[in-house]
């Protein structure tokens, strides 16, 4: 379905009892809500939560923002770089957290736990820092309390390629950031990349996630006066977001419960749903 929250629409899908326990998936860079295993979703509804997937602005199904005067192809993203320029701002994350709250809003969500990851948490962390009175905890995976710098950043922009080209590139890429422990075959990553493609297959809108990720705002000093329960999940063979990016948000968050799982990398799998569910839930759970 698709919800207006605070003028932004957004691809949405529903799973668990409408009175069960709100639990709000954030997806990260350029995925969409189909990149969440099934059986990681279905879990939590089966466990009573009413677990809330959506695309984030610019992804999927929902609404694209594109620039009127500035360019969002790589190769003018890359000379503006190179030149020194400033990048042009579609948004931030301050914009993907109204989006998030307008979505609690629409489906009549008062307070709700998150799970997030990658740059969802990101937006998670500033969700935290700025209306930590509509969460009731966060689990922020994968992710980190340090900005990236835009040089970083733009070495992940993304460039047009056909379906074979995207498809066969997700499957390098998961050579290099999957998770080892864990691992999709190459058949299932071939499946999602090309649902993912169908679905809504947009480089540009990718590099404009980008662009609002590198103008994120600073929020080290505001993390250290975070008052809610947070769960940082990292994987030990992630090679995109080090460890070490979890060990720091985990020490930076007062109270913060911290879980390094060895041969998890920068993505969840099916195989790795079913202990993420059990950590999660008994973290939950033991909030009271």
């Amino acid at each position: 379905m698709q919800i207006n929250a605070n003028g932004t629409m957004l691809a949405v899908e529903e799973y668990g009892p409408k009175d069960g326990l709100p639990l709000i998936l954030v997806r990260g860079l350029g995925s969409s809500l189909i990149h969440w295993p099934k059986n990681f979703v279905q879990g939590f509804a089966d466990l009573g939560y009413r677990t809330v997937i959506y695309d984030n602005r610019d992804a999927g199904l929902s609404q694209r923002f594109p620039m009127r005067d500035h360019p969002s192809d790589s190769a003018s993203l890359k000379q503006i770089i190179a030149d020194g320029g400033a990048l042009p701002v579609p948004y931030s994350l301050a914009d993907h957290v109204q989006d998030c709250v307008g979505l609690m809003d629409e489906l009549g969500i008062n307070r709700a736990h998150l799970f997030a990851i990658s740059m969802g948490g990101g937006i998670a962390q500033s969700f935290a820092t700025s209306f930590a009175d509509r969460l009731l905890s966060a689990t922020l995976v994968m992710t980190s309390a340090r900005l990236r710098s835009a040089a970083l950043l733009g070495g992940m922009l993304a460039k047009r390629r056909s379906r074979s080209d995207y498809i066969d590139a997700m499957v390098a890429e998961d050579q290099v950031w999957g998770s080892p422990g864990y691992p999709m075959t190459e058949a299932e990553i071939r499946e999602q990349a090309a649902q993912a493609y169908d679905r809504g297959y947009d480089p540009d809108a990718y590099n404009r996630q980008i662009l609002g990720l590198a103008a994120a705002e600073e929020r080290v000093e505001r993390l250290q006066k975070l008052d809610l329960p947070c769960f940082v999940i990292h994987g030990a063979e992630d090679t995109l977001v080090p460890p070490e990016a979890g060990r720091e948000l985990a020490s930076l968050i007062p109270g913060a419960k911290l879980e390094i799982i060895k041969g998890m990398g920068h993505t969840i799998t099916p195989l790795l749903a079913p202990k993420l569910v059990a950590m999660v839930d008994g973290f939950i759970r033991g909030q009271g």
